[in-house]
């Protein structure tokens, strides 16, 4: 089986551009389409909309594309990258214009004799994945998590027209293997700086003092470990592999994404991407689809953090016919297989989560590493609430900010079934500023007053049904 790394899928994707133009697949409006340039432009665009979470497009990543796409400086797109800085209309909206020739071509069977066996759309597919995590790692800063999701939405739309048209092949059934991506050139000194930059976030988030101490602990042990192994000493395994136990709203995401890039900081993950899923990600309704959709999502996930949220949701209270096992199944035996590669985090509510591990004599094993998220205090709450707040440049009158803490107090001490931490105070939050607008809307002066603009009062505030 041929292994194919970056260089080599666009070298292929080339060729199958080439003889997709010769079979005179690109035509629009009578007008031929260089679809070469047209592919180029295409990843040229994905790569810049990956890149730099919300702000600018990092000039290394622009030198990046340009080269490994050979690309001019002068070339429209790059221009238009560095010009715009950020794309505004990312194209995780749509899927790329080049797949849809690749799409044609391999459902209409318009290459006779085909020399990439019906799999040209698959390349293509494998080219844009490649190039997308070899921008995620090459940045020497933290992956944002909004960059990683965008590669998973804009992957998924992919694959789902793939699938639409039946030309969609998994791992087992491609003529060709895929080389990941490897990990980012930074040096020591960035890595360590990296490393402190994650773990100043972390403790920057309020409440979470045993999830800190836990994850500092761990830090430890990984470090320890690398210096002994330095040394040529023995090295004892750390458990990476985690369930995160706790209610709605304790930060468990926010934790995982840190986690995924202190991983790569570490150098036990190679890109440190998240990969958020829950049950309805994984399981399909039919025999032998889960263990695939499951597969695929592990694949997008190699190299960084699999989080899996409600993870009881697989197999809690399930009767027979159901595939949540099959899921579990699957995922255990990647974690086995890419022991070094992958690291898997589940999350849910503390009993639920204790059925879940009790489901298969090989979970607990694998999730040696417990942490506890706890409840937010009144307190927490507030500051939670108040920092949100100032982000978003509003800010709650002395009556008001007596009045949120009333509320918010009154929430903790008789909570609910559905409570839900810092959720509640984030729609809290939401709701009041919606009901500011609404006020303010109809007085006169408010344009061209930052106060009113930015000050919330009590009538803005509405309590929890």
């Amino acid at each position: 089986m041929q292994q194919l790394g970056l260089s080599e899928l666009l070298a292929k994707s080339y060729e199958v551009c080439d003889a997709l133009t010769r079979a005179n697949v690109g035509n629009v409006r009578g007008e031929h389409v260089a679809l070469k340039s047209q592919l180029k432009n295409d990843l040229a665009l994905f790569a810049g909309s990956l890149a730099g979470g919300d702000g600018p497009v990092p000039d290394e990543v622009l030198e990046f594309v340009r080269s490994t796409l050979e690309l001019s400086a002068e070339a429209p797109v790059i221009v238009g990258l560095r010009n715009r800085r950020r794309i505004v209309v990312t194209p995780v909206e749509t899927v790329p214009q080049s797949l849809k020739y690749a799409v044609v071509s391999d459902a209409g069977g318009k290459l006779d004799p085909d020399p990439f066996g019906h799999q040209a759309s698959m390349i293509f597919y494998d080219t844009f994945r490649v190039l997308g995590k070899s921008v995620l790692a090459m940045q020497s800063r933290d992956v944002v998590d909004a960059d990683a999701q965008r590669l998973t939405a804009y992957l998924g739309r992919m694959e789902a027209m793939l699938k639409e048209y039946a030309v969609w092949r998994p791992g087992s059934q491609k003529t060709y293997q895929v080389v990941e991506p490897a990990m980012g050139s930074a040096t020591p000194e960035e890595r360590e700086q990296e490393l402190d930059e994650l773990l100043a976030q972390l403790d920057e988030l309020i409440g979470l003092e045993g999830v800190k101490r836990q994850v500092n602990t761990m830090v430890n042990l990984i470090q320890v470990q690398r210096m002994r192994e330095a040394l040529g000493m023995k090295v004892a395994d750390v458990a990476k592999h985690m369930v995160f136990l706790g209610n709605p709203g304790t930060g468990k995401t926010t934790v995982a994404r840190l986690l995924a890039g202190i991983y790569r900081a570490l150098g036990v993950l190679r890109t440190g991407q998240l990969v958020e899923v829950d049950r309805s990600g994984l399981v399909r309704g039919y025999i032998g689809q889960t263990a695939t959709r499951t597969q695929e999502v592990i694949e997008q996930a190699m190299g960084g953090l699999l989080f899996i949220d409600e993870a009881y949701a697989l197999t809690v209270d399930k009767g027979q016919g159901d595939f949540g096992q099959e899921a579990v199944d699957t995922l255990l035996k990647a974690m086995e297989d890419h022991r070094d590669d992958l690291v898997v985090v589940v999350a849910g509510y503390t009993s639920l989560m204790e059925q879940f591990l009790d489901s298969n004599p090989g979970l607990r094993s694998r999730f040696a590493t417990t942490i506890m998220f706890d409840d937010y205090s009144a307190d927490e709450l507030m500051d939670i609430l108040l920092l949100n707040l100032r982000k978003q440049e509003y800010q709650l009158s002395p009556a008001a900010a007596k009045r949120a803490r009333e509320m918010i107090e009154h929430r903790v001490a008789n909570k609910p079934d559905n409570f839900a931490n810092a959720r509640d105070v984030r729609n809290f939050m939401e709701r009041a500023i919606a009901n500011h607008a609404v006020r303010v809307a109809r007085l006169e002066g408010a344009r061209d007053s930052k106060r009113i603009l930015s000050t919330i009062k009590v009538e803005d505030l509405e309590d929890w049904a």
